[in-house]
């Protein structure tokens, strides 16, 4: 586990194995990155924003602390995406599979049924 995030802070180790992939893909990779990055700062503006507009209420602290560590997991995953990524394809390898992106999405969906609840209160 430790190689795994040391590896997200020092690039040479990426660059160690394999050989180097064709730019556009380390390019494409680092934009899917970008955009799971965007992600995570989406859910935790989210969670400032119902921490702020939402009327006091228990399921509003519930649902704010949700979005902001949501966005924590999401950009960490990130991040472990695009290294684990980004060793397949200087190995040759297959892409790692990821359920990560079905499991957000149904967390996101979960959120937006709590937040339409939370606003008609």
């Amino acid at each position: 586990m430790w190689s795994a995030i040391r590896s997200w802070f020092d690039p040479d180790e990426v660059r160690s194995v394999g050989t180097t992939p064709d730019y556009r893909f380390s390019l494409a990779n680092e934009r899917t990155f970008l955009a799971w990055m965007r992600t995570a700062l989406a859910l935790i503006g989210g969670g400032l924003a119902v921490a702020q507009f939402l009327p006091e209420h228990r399921l509003r602290i519930v649902i704010s602390v949700s979005l902001l560590a949501l966005g924590g997991l999401v950009a960490i995953r990130a991040v472990d995406h695009w290294a684990r990524s980004e060793k397949a394809m200087r190995k040759g390898e297959a892409l790692p599979p990821s359920r990560f992106p079905a499991i957000l999405a149904l967390v996101v969906t979960a959120g937006a049924a709590a937040l339409l609840f939370a606003t008609l209160l």
